[in-house]
């Protein structure tokens, strides 16, 4: 989610939305995002919506967290009245949603099983540090009913995990990946970060290859972004450290691109790969514009063109949840050249492509050209859909822009 909200409209103190909204809700996938906004500290790059404890003070606990959530979970069912909508997918991120306890990740998957409904096969996913899980509680999390694990490994490289001030050791993601296996988890998620400063080449393969050895069947890989007012962007201000190099960063997504296809493992979006049958469902929903409800501090949702956002302080986010209201900052109602625009942006970004009937005359001269400039695949754009080469992932953010002007 974004660090700074948006603009939007007031959002009604009843959640209410809009007809448009509910028509043809339940013939979309439905996906529900927790939010749990706590880490055990801060790490100096990130500049998520988390708070450590000494932040929060006394004020904010996470030990009451769970009942908030469950409380927000049954506001969106009634909000979303008594159609039948079982959900598809499940992510719980933050933050580190396992410094809660197993079971209160369980009673918050058990309160959205029992107010709306799992599909059969429903992907149901947590984010974890990994430092912050044991065998014990993968187990539990898998009895729970659990489906997938993503750890946030970003390197082996210990110097690159100390400018990324992570806590962990270099290899305790892949011990993690171990237990999480034994627990029953066959879906495993890696995340990755590349082109750190003081990062060399050799680390980052060596990243890489710890990835692939440890059998896990989707690796996420992004550049570090220096992101303002985070330590990582002080120290950079200081000349303590450099900035990220553009050109690093290209060499290194060539890299990951490369080496994780050999092993097996195809991109399906620019920066995530998998095993097949291995994609983040969840995520996917994300890119196709599907619908979802976030719940949490400062988690974001969509449903039928409508998108809005919780208050982001844990304890207005609180106070709002047992009042009964409507936890919503504000939201806007999304026009159709916005929800089209919006289209281009992400699905440009997918293996599966964006179909060229969504763009003008303009933006199809522009697909022309980039097929013509080796940034799109001349046979897929053939076949209707604007589908990226390894370079023009390269380039993506520009081409889109291109794309929609």
């Amino acid at each position: 989610m974004p660090s700074t909200p948006p603009e939007g409209s007031p959002a009604p103190a009843d959640g209410s939305l809009p007809d448009s909204a509910l028509n043809g809700i339940g013939s979309r996938p439905f996906g529900i995002y927790v939010h749990v906004p706590y880490c055990a500290s801060r790490c100096g790059y990130c500049d998520f919506n988390t708070y450590t404890a000494e932040e929060l003070g006394s004020n904010a606990s996470r030990a009451g967290y769970a009942e908030q959530a469950i409380a927000e979970i049954r506001f969106a069912r009634r909000v979303l009245g008594d159609r039948d909508l079982p959900v598809s997918t499940v992510f719980v991120g933050g933050g580190t949603p396992t410094l809660l306890p197993a079971g209160d990740l369980g009673r918050i998957l058990g309160a959205i099983r029992s107010e709306f409904g799992l599909l059969d096969g429903a992907e149901v996913t947590t984010e974890a540090n990994p430092d912050s899980v044991s065998t014990s509680s993968l187990a539990a999390l898998r009895d729970y009913g659990f489906t997938r694990i993503s750890f946030g490994m970003q390197s082996i490289a210990p110097h690159v995990l100390s400018i990324l001030e992570r806590t962990h050791t270099p290899g305790r993601a892949l011990a993690a990946v171990t237990e999480a296996r034994a627990a029953g988890f066959v879906h495993l998620n890696l995340d990755l970060i590349y082109a750190t400063p003081g990062e060399t080449e050799q680390d980052f393969a060596n990243s890489l290859q710890a990835a692939i050895d440890s059998g896990v069947d989707h690796v996420s890989a992004y550049s570090l972004i220096v992101e303002d007012g985070t330590r990582l962007a002080a120290r950079v201000r200081r000349g303590e450290i450099s900035n990220v190099d553009d050109d690093v960063a290209a060499d290194r997504y060539l890299q990951a691109d490369e080496a994780l296809s050999r092993a097996g493992l195809e991109w399906y979006e620019v920066s995530n790969w998998s095993l097949p049958g291995g994609d983040c469902r969840h995520n996917l929903g994300y890119w196709r514009g599907d619908d979802w409800w976030g719940v949490g501090p400062g988690a974001h949702s969509h449903v039928g063109g409508v998108r809005w956002w919780n208050e982001r302080h844990p304890n207005t986010y609180g106070e709002r949840i047992v009042a009964g209201r409507s936890p919503a900052q504000a939201r806007e109602v999304l026009e159709d050249e916005v929800r089209r625009v919006e289209d281009i942006l992400l699905r440009v970004r997918l293996r599966e492509g964006l179909r060229v009937d969504r763009l003008t005359n303009l933006g199809r001269d522009v697909a022309r050209r980039a097929a013509e400039d080796g940034l799109a695949d001349p046979a897929e754009l053939a076949a209707g859909r604007v589908v990226l080469t390894q370079r023009g992932r390269l380039l993506a953010d520009a081409l889109v822009r291109d794309l929609v002007d």
